[in-house]
């Protein structure tokens, strides 16, 4: 049987982050003798020393420090059984969150939206159009029940979706359009390429080509794909979200002699399989069925 309560831990949590007892008090809404006394149970009842003075400030040990990292992901997990415990009580989740990778065809998508809005209409939806390292980071963060992503983050399990073939093009009217001949990638670094930022705070991920001598990153897949209609650069764009362009040719394909086409693949992944609620699995299930039929493979990785 456990020795330190989660309200000790929690007590011991809320030291850390607000820097004080009487300000942790104020947080944990106790008195400021009580979260002392919490402090010191785990002291007590561990054999260890959470804190050390330093001139006049109270600093974790390294025991504490560990001790700190540990408890912050008990305290989490105890608040996501919870938050499981009342999404399966409730039957249906009142709000879905849901990150979708911008290279997932946007009419795919919006059929997915359009079934699910009309079985759920009482769940609110949450949609982050995501690019990139954004993806990662919103799974990472715990700030979105799954995603459709083209990388699988550390530590969680992801669904083969469909793969994605991405294609040079450039408007009929482009300079490279004009050379008639098949084209090199000494060709491609004199003209502007069009790129599409990472949605994510590092902006650590960068799996496009960067050999052009000038490059116009875009923050929307639709601005960029109106500026190469435009005439304004070239860009590699998944084949699916450009269909349009290419049937009416605003866009063609460039004649490049290796580098067209290039392969990809979208994941389906949820941020927490076992406690999934049922509009989380029912939507999992309408991108699984707007995906192209390819055997569903399971992917996992651990960050090594």
């Amino acid at each position: 049987m456990a020795r330190i309560t989660l309200d000790q831990w929690q007590a011991f949590i809320a030291v850390v982050d607000a820097g004080s007892y009487a300000a942790a008090a104020e947080v944990v809404h106790k008195t400021q003798s009580s979260v002392s006394y919490a402090v010191s149970k785990i002291e007590s009842g561990l054999g260890v020393s959470l804190f050390e003075i330093q001139g006049r400030r109270a600093v974790l040990t390294p025991a504490g420090e560990i001790l700190c990292r540990r408890a912050r992901h008990l305290v989490d997990e105890a608040a996501r059984v919870e938050q499981t415990a009342g999404r399966l009580a409730a039957g249906f989740e009142a709000e879905l969150r849901l990150a979708v990778e911008i290279v997932f065809p946007t009419w795919r998508l919006l059929e997915c939206l359009q079934t699910f809005g009309g079985e759920h209409p009482d769940t609110q939806l949450e949609l982050y159009e995501s690019v990139l390292g954004g993806t990662d980071e919103l799974l990472l963060g715990g700030e979105v029940d799954l995603a459709v992503c083209t990388h699988v983050p550390p530590g969680f399990l992801g669904e083969l979706l469909m793969p994605v073939k991405f294609v040079a093009v450039a408007a009929p009217n482009h300079p490279l359009h004009q050379l008639e001949r098949d084209l090199t990638l000494e060709d491609l670094r004199r003209h502007r390429h069009l790129l599409i930022r990472d949605s994510g705070s590092s902006r650590s991920r960068t799996v496009a080509w960067q050999g052009a001598q000038t490059r116009w990153t875009l923050s929307h897949k639709a601005t960029s794909i109106r500026a190469a209609c435009m005439g304004l650069g070239f860009a590699w764009y998944p084949e699916e979200i450009i269909r349009e362009e290419l049937a009416g040719g605003q866009l063609l394909p460039l004649p490049l002699a290796h580098g067209a086409e290039r392969a990809g693949a979208l994941y389906l992944v949820f941020a927490d399989p076992d406690g999934a609620g049922p509009c989380a699995l029912r939507l999992g299930e309408l991108l699984r069925t707007a995906s192209l039929p390819l055997p569903l493979t399971i992917t996992q990785n651990n960050g090594s």
